[in-house]
C-alpha cells in the first residue's frame, strides 16, 4: 500500500499520507463500515444502572485520587459522567501531568439498549478487576480516535494509553462512521487480555488523513474482523484473531491464532506479514484484580515457553496471586527513601497513577519482586542518577511504568542487573538468573525530552540473562518542550548485556547514536520498529567512525555467536536541510550463528527530507532515499 509523509504543522511525528483507493477497497468489504461523512457525535449517556455484583466496601484500599473503581451497582448516568469528565481533561493532555486508571469491579455495564461509550486519552489506564476477561463485560466500547488540527485528523500521536482484562461486546448504535471498536492508536497503548465481540479497527478512517503508526497487543481474543488500515506498522502476540485485513509496511504476528500467512514484502499473497508460529518466551503482564471476597490482589502470570493463542483460553491464566497487602502502595508524595525502605522490608511495589520526582534510585534487590504502576505512574529522576535499578536477582517484574528523564543527565534510566567488570566485552554474570522464573518488563516505556527537558545516555540498560522485554517503547521526544540536538541528549535507548534476552515488540525511535546496542548471546527480537534521529544538524556530527557514516538502529556487537531477529523496520527522516546518511540500518556480525529475517527499511517525506540509508543491513539490501520515497527496502534474510 503506497504511503507518503509529510512534516506536522506544527512540528511533530512525520505524518503519512495514505492512499486511500487501497485502503477504500479493503474497508469497503468489511460488514458496517462506511467511508463517507465526519461520523457521528458520541451517544448521549444513558442513565440506567448496569448489574452484577455489589462491592466488598471494607476491603477496598486507597489508591488515591485519580483512581476511579467503579461497580455495577452504581448508576450508569454516574459512570459515564466520571469517565467523560476523564477523557475531557486527558484527550488533549499530551504533555501533561495528570494520571488515571480507570477500573471496573467484576460484573456487566452497559446494556444493549443503554450502552457505555467513552473514549479513552492520555495516561489513562482501563482496566477489569476480575481474575479473567469474562469477568467484566463492557456492553458499548472505550474508544480512541483521531486527534484533529488544522493539517489533518491523525492518531499518529495517540500515546500512553491502555485497556486490559475486559470483555468488550460493541454495541455503538447511532455512532454512524464511528460504530466498532476504534483503537486508532501509536506507540505505548497496549490492548492486553482483552475479549472484542465484534469489529475492531486498529485506525480512525471516519476523518482524514487517518495516519496512524504502530501498536501492541498481547493475550487477547478477536471474534471479529480486526481492521488494520493504515497502521504502517503493527506487533500481535499470543492472540487470537477472527480476520486481519491487510498490512502497510511491517505487520508482525507471533504465537497468534488466525493470523495472516507469512507474506514478506507484500506482494500477491498480501502482506508484508511476518508471522512466528509460536513464540519461544513469553511473560505476560501482572495486573490487579478483585477475588470472590472483594479483596484485591496482584496476579503474576507465570512464563510461557512455545506459546500460542490467549494463557486464559482454557481457564484462569497460570501463576502465582499476591494480596495487595504484601504491597506497598505508593503515592507520589512518597519519597524514594521511603519506597526503598519498603522495598528492602521484602514487600512489593504499587505505584499509584502521578509523577514521582525521586531523588534517588529505587532499589529493588529481592528476587520474585513485583514493581506495578498504575495509570501509567511517571519516574523522573531529579539528581542524575538511575532512576531504578534491579539486583542480580531472578524473577523480578516491572510493569505499567513510565521513566522521564531529568534534566541532569542519567547515565541509565533503568538499570537490570548489576554491570560486573570483565576482561572481555560486555559484563561478567554470575549465575543468578532463572530461565524458568525470567524478569519481566512489560509495557515499560522511556521519554528524553517532551514534558520537559530531559538527559540520559541510555534509557534501558539489561545485565541479567533471562529477561523478557515485552512491549518496550524508548523515544527521544521529536516534539513537545525541550526538544533539540543539544538539549534532549541521549545516546542509545536499549543496551542488552545480558544472554538468552528475549524482546517480543521493541520499539526505539530518535536517539543519537545507535539506537540498540545487544552485546548478550543468544538474544531474540520479535517486531522491531524504529525512526533514526531527525534532527543531526550534519553528517559530520553524526558518524560512528572518521570512515562511517552515521549510526546503525541495531547492532549486535562484532563478538556475538549467536541472534536472531524478526520483522524488523527502521526508516529515515532528517529535517535539518542537508544530507545525512546511514551507511546501514542494521550491524551485525558477519557468522552462521546471527540470523535476521524480514527486514525492511524507508524514507520518509521527499518535501523535506534529505540524506536517507544506504544499505539495509552489513552492506546489503539499496538504499532509501529521495529516489524511492515511501517504499520499502527489503532483505527477506540475512544472511
Amino acid at each position: 500500500m503506497t504511503q507518503r509523509r509529510e512534516r506536522d504543522n506544527p512540528p511533530g511525528r512525520v505524518l503519512r499520507r495514505l492512499a486511500l483507493v487501497a485502503l477504500s477497497a479493503t474497508l469497503a468489504a468489511v460488514p458496517g463500515v462506511a467511508l463517507t461523512g465526519p461520523g457521528a457525535a458520541a451517544a448521549p449517556a444513558a442513565q440506567t444502572a448496569a448489574t452484577g455484583p455489589a462491592a466488598t466496601d471494607a476491603t477496598a484500599p486507597d489508591l488515591g485520587p485519580n483512581v476511579l473503581v467503579f461497580d455495577p451497582s452504581m448508576p450508569q448516568a454516574e459512570i459515564q459522567a466520571k469517565v467523560d469528565a476523564v477523557a475531557a481533561r486527558q484527550v488533549g493532555n499530551e504533555m501533561g501531568s495528570a494520571r488515571y486508571a480507570l477500573l471496573f469491579a467484576p460484573g456487566t455495564y452497559g446494556s444493549a439498549e443503554h450502552p457505555l461509550n467513552f473514549q479513552v486519552g492520555y495516561y489513562t489506564e482501563v482496566a477489569g478487576l476480575g481474575q479473567n476477561p469474562g469477568d467484566v463485560v463492557l456492553n458499548g466500547s472505550a474508544y480512541v480516535r483521531n486527534q484533529c488540527s488544522s493539517s489533518g485528523c491523525i492518531a499518529l500521536n495517540n500515546f500512553w494509553r491502555s485497556m486490559s482484562n475486559l470483555t468488550v461486546n460493541v454495541t455503538t448504535p447511532g455512532f454512524g462512521c464511528y460504530s466498532g471498536q476504534f483503537w486508532a492508536v501509536s506507540q505505548a497503548a497496549p490492548l492486553r487480555r482483552v475479549h472484542v465481540k465484534g469489529q475492531t479497527t486498529l485506525m480512525d478512517y471516519c476523518t482524514g488523513p487517518s495516519f496512524a503508526s504502530g501498536g501492541f497487543i498481547a493475550d487477547s481474543h478477536f471474534d471479529g474482523t480486526v481492521i488494520n488500515g493504515s497502521q504502517q506498522q503493527f506487533f500481535t502476540r499470543n492472540s487470537t484473531v477472527g480476520s486481519w485485513t491487510n498490512g502497510v509496511w511491517n505487520q508482525v504476528f507471533s504465537g497468534v491464532e488466525g493470523a495472516p500467512a507469512e507474506c514478506f514484502p507484500a506482494g500477491a499473497c498480501g502482506g508484508p506479514y511476518t508471522t512466528v508460529d509460536k513464540t519461544s518466551v513469553s511473560r505476560e503482564k501482572p495486573y490487579l484484580y478483585r477475588d470472590d471476597s472483594g479483596a484485591y490482589r496482584v496476579f503474576v502470570p507465570s512464563a510461557a515457553t512455545g506459546s500460542r493463542g490467549v494463557s486464559w483460553a482454557s481457564g484462569p491464566t497460570p501463576g502465582r496471586s499476591i494480596p495487595l497487602t504484601d504491597f506497598f502502595v505508593a503515592r507520589p508524595s512518597d519519597s524514594a527513601q521511603t519506597v526503598n525502605r519498603e522495598l528492602a522490608r521484602g514487600r512489593h511495589l504499587l505505584l499509584t497513577p502521578g509523577v514521582y520526582d525521586l531523588d534517588r534510585t529505587i532499589e529493588v534487590k529481592r528476587a520474585g519482586t513485583v514493581v506495578l504502576g498504575l495509570g501509567l505512574a511517571s519516574l523522573t529522576p531529579t539528581t542524575g542518577q538511575v532512576a531504578m535499578s534491579v539486583a542480580d536477582v531472578p524473577g523480578v517484574d516491572i510493569a505499567g511504568l513510565t521513566f522521564d528523564a531529568g534534566s541532569v543527565s542519567s547515565p541509565v534510566l533503568l538499570q537490570v542487573g548489576t554491570r560486573h567488570a570483565s576482561a572481555g566485552q560486555g559484563p561478567q554474570r554470575a549465575g543468578w538468573s532463572d530461565p524458568a522464573d525470567p524478569t519481566g518488563l512489560q509495557d515499560v516505556f522511556f521519554r528524553i525530552g517532551g514534558p520537559h527537558v530531559g538527559k540520559a545516555a541510555v534509557s534501558l540498560e539489561v545485565n541479567s540473562d533471562h529477561v523478557v522485554l515485552d512491549d518496550i517503547w524508548a523515544w527521544r521526544a521529536d516534539h513537545g518542550n525541550g526538544v533539540g540536538w543539544n538539549l534532549n541528549t541521549a545516546d542509545t535507548g536499549v543496551v542488552v548485556n545480558g544472554d538468552h534476552v528475549t524482546a517480543t515488540g521493541l520499539f526505539v525511535e530518535h536517539y543519537q547514536k545507535s539506537e540498540v546496542i545487544w552485546n548478550g548471546e543468544d538474544g531474540a527480537v520479535t517486531f522491531f520498529q524504529n525512526e533514526l534521529p531527525y534532527d543531526p544538524p550534519s553528517q559530520a556530527a553524526w558518524m560512528s567512525a572518521p570512515d562511517h557514516e552515521g549510526y546503525p538502529a541495531l547492532l549486535v556487537s562484532p563478538g556475538v555467536k549467536r541472534f536472531a531477529g524478526s520483522g524488523m523496520g527502521s526508516y529515515s527522516f532528517f529535517n535539518q536541510g542537508v544530507d545525512v546518511f546511514a551507511a546501514n540500518a542494521f550491524e551485525v556480525p558477519r557468522t552462521p550463528g546471527v540470523r535476521l529475517h524480514d527486514l525492511l527499511t524507508i524514507f520518509l517525506d521527499p518535501s523535506t527530507g534529505k540524506g536517507g540509508i544506504r544499505h539495509v543491513v552489513n552492506g546489503v539490501g539499496g538504499s532509501s532515499t529521495a529516489a524511492n520515497p515511501d517504499v520499502p527496502v527489503t532483505v527477506v534474510d540475512y544472511p
